[in-house]
């Protein structure tokens, strides 16, 4: 009994977090709203006609529609919720209510009627029924949004003030601003909606104006009403158009946010704080890509599959794209053993994968040591390669050639050595669009790995590579840089203010890495489409908008050694033919016969024991006709005889 009693106290006099009243007060509160209501059902009922009305006859009625709609507000538990925070699932529950005292109603008299029971005389028509529900709904639903527009209005604490107005008047425009009425931090005033709908141009919606984008985005209307933030509330739109607006917004001056898509919001509801700020990334999203899927999984499923550098930015993401192919085994091979371990731990803990069966082999190496690679493909035989393993920083690698050429083409070579030893069935090769007219050593290095590959032609066994541009997210990529700059506070450094790079996202790029090897055939060379060069500079003044830290500079430091302004994806005497797939082109350059390529690697692996970068340096030029220094000290070599 005791445990009874205070299961009913609980139940009664419990309070919800914030202060707010306890569950029993909104019981009585709903509970007067139906006694309200029939009311206003009988005033209707009897109104032309007050001699019949029989007040013990009403007060039974009460009794039974009271009783059905307290054991509807018990099972929905719609007296639960917050007042003054009720939303659209409120409503619902509220119509869930007054449906389950319609259904309790209609089949308790369906029951009293078959028993021929008297108590029928107490209960309503179905039709009066049905008025009578109508009624509580309306009642039920009016007093929470009149609560809470007076919670909002009157004794809400709004400790900033800020002008705002939404682009787009569709589904998700009066959402945002609802989210945005419920936010605490911010007295939001939602000055207009955003729309080119001519049908809705000059219209309203929950009285605020639509307005079309002309009339709005431009610094009169902008300083006039005192705009500070602009929300974008179309996720249906296309990267191209969304660009669009995002940049008219920056112009401006405005704090641009966006509303995710729907699939981001927690339990299907929206709240401010899920309103999110442009990210730079947002100005160097592309339109997606659409893959078909069924090349690369009958290109993996069942296979033994291993990527090198599998810890690095573009490696950790093919493993992660790869192990939803169902491959037979998984091999992730890599010489920096913290972020090796920390993809270990991913792949080990995360929720995505701990349903995966695909058996994965994290293995510490390093591909210049030819019997660790050795040992590695003889005790678990791989038949498909990514090989993304490579160091890829310019400035650097133009200061240690020895350690460039060591991994990009002798780590290369052990690797493609090995995979015709063993029989591999497929060699993938991650290049990049700097060893096209390579102006620096990194550069050079990639192109004479792309070289040797290309001549290791043997039936049986695929040699495919694979070149593009910059990827955003990657470790020394110019957005982290920059990133950690503003936090720094300032200056950013940009080497030109005519220096232009391509981007492509992670995923992106090593999609089309998966499907480029589905598809290719020996010796092939495949260039991604990049879509349009950005402008480092742009770059830059678009980050420091989207900082809001007026005040930080732009420094200009010059070109890097071995930097160039504009990066290639083919070389002048190359050109390309079209592939299944539009985003992947397939490159015809020069071929270089086995002997040839064999002559002169070993040549430069004799003159690798020099240690001579001056040494090593020529010889690649020599190989790489092409490789002409910019800003380097090894311009000299360009010069000689």
């Amino acid at each position: 009994m005791k445990r009874l009693f205070i299961h009913i106290a609980n139940f009664l006099f419990g309070k919800h977090v914030s202060n707010s009243f306890p569950r029993s007060f909104i019981l009585l509160f709903d509970t007067g709203l139906v006694l309200l209501s029939y009311m206003i059902f009988l005033f209707v009922k009897y109104y032309n006609h007050l001699d019949s009305f029989n007040f013990i006859i009403a007060l039974r009625e009460f009794v039974a529609v009271l009783l059905a709609f307290f054991i509807s507000f018990i099972v929905s538990g719609s007296y639960q919720g917050l007042l003054r925070y009720s939303g659209f699932n409120d409503i619902t529950k509220i119509g869930k209510v007054c449906l389950g005292a319609f259904v309790g109603l209609y089949m308790s008299k369906l029951l009293f009627i078959h028993f021929y029971i008297y108590l029928t005389r107490f209960y309503p028509s179905y039709t009066e029924m049905f008025f009578l529900c109508l009624i509580a709904f309306i009642m039920m639903t009016f007093s929470r949004l009149i609560i809470r527009r007076i919670y909002n209005e009157y004794f809400r604490s709004h400790p900033v003030n800020t002008n705002v107005i939404i682009y787009g008047a569709g589904d998700a425009g009066p959402i945002a601003q609802t989210a945005l009425y419920q936010d605490t931090s911010y007295q939001y005033n939602i000055i207009a909606f955003i729309d080119d709908s001519p049908q809705k141009i000059g219209k309203t919606m929950n009285g605020i104006p639509i307005l079309d984008p002309e009339k709005v985005l431009n610094k009169p209307f902008i300083r006039k009403f005192k705009i500070e933030t602009m929300i974008l509330a179309i996720p249906s739109l296309t990267i191209s158009d969304r660009k669009k607006i995002i940049n008219q917004g920056l112009e401006l001056g405005l704090n641009v946010k966006a509303v995710p898509h729907i699939n981001n919001w927690i339990n299907g509801v929206l709240t401010a704080n899920q309103i999110e700020d442009i990210k730079i990334e947002d100005l160097l999203e592309r339109d997606s890509i659409i893959l078909g899927k069924e090349n690369v999984s009958k290109d993996l499923k069942n296979k033994v599959v291993m990527v090198t550098g599998a810890a690095g930015s573009i490696g950790s993401e093919i493993c992660r794209q790869v192990l939803h192919y169902d491959p037979k085994c998984l091999i992730l091979l890599d010489q920096a053993e913290s972020p090796l371990y920390d993809i270990q731990f991913e792949f080990k803990n995360s929720e995505s994968y701990k349903s995966l069966t695909v058996p994965m082999i994290f293995i510490v190496g390093n591909v210049k040591d030819a019997n660790k690679m050795d040992e590695v493909f003889n005790m678990y035989h791989p038949q498909i390669i990514y090989h993304a393993a490579a160091y890829k920083h310019v400035p650097l690698m133009e200061n240690y050639p020895y350690e460039a050429v060591s991994v990009n083409v002798f780590g290369t070579k052990n690797i493609a050595d090995f995979a015709i030893k063993y029989n591999v069935e497929k060699f993938v090769m991650i290049s990049t669009d700097k060893a096209v007219n390579p102006t620096n050593v990194m550069g050079a290095s990639k192109r004479i790995a792309e070289i040797y590959t290309q001549s290791r032609r043997k039936e049986g066994i695929k040699f495919i590579t694979t070149r593009f541009g910059n990827v955003l997210g990657s470790s020394g990529s110019v957005i982290p840089l920059f990133k950690k700059q503003l936090a720094q506070g300032g200056p950013l450094t940009v080497t030109d203010r005519e220096i232009t790079r391509f981007f492509m996202t992670i995923p992106e790029a090593c999609s089309l890495v998966l499907e480029a090897g589905a598809i290719g055939d020996d010796d092939d060379i495949f260039v991604f489409d990049m879509g349009e060069p950005v402008k480092i500079y742009d770059l830059a003044k678009k980050m420091i908008k989207l900082s809001k830290m007026t005040d930080v500079d732009i420094v200009i430091t010059g070109l890097r050694p071995g930097e160039k302004l504009y990066e290639e994806l083919l070389a002048s005497k190359e050109n390309t033919i079209e592939t299944e797939n539009p985003k992947i082109m397939r490159a015809k350059v020069s071929q270089y016969t086995e002997e040839e390529v064999n002559k002169e690697i070993a040549e430069l692996a004799q003159i690798m024991s020099s240690c001579d970068d001056y040494k090593i340096v020529g010889k690649m030029k020599n190989i790489v006709p092409e490789f002409i220094s910019n800003n380097s000290v090894y311009t000299i070599l360009d010069h000689q005889e």
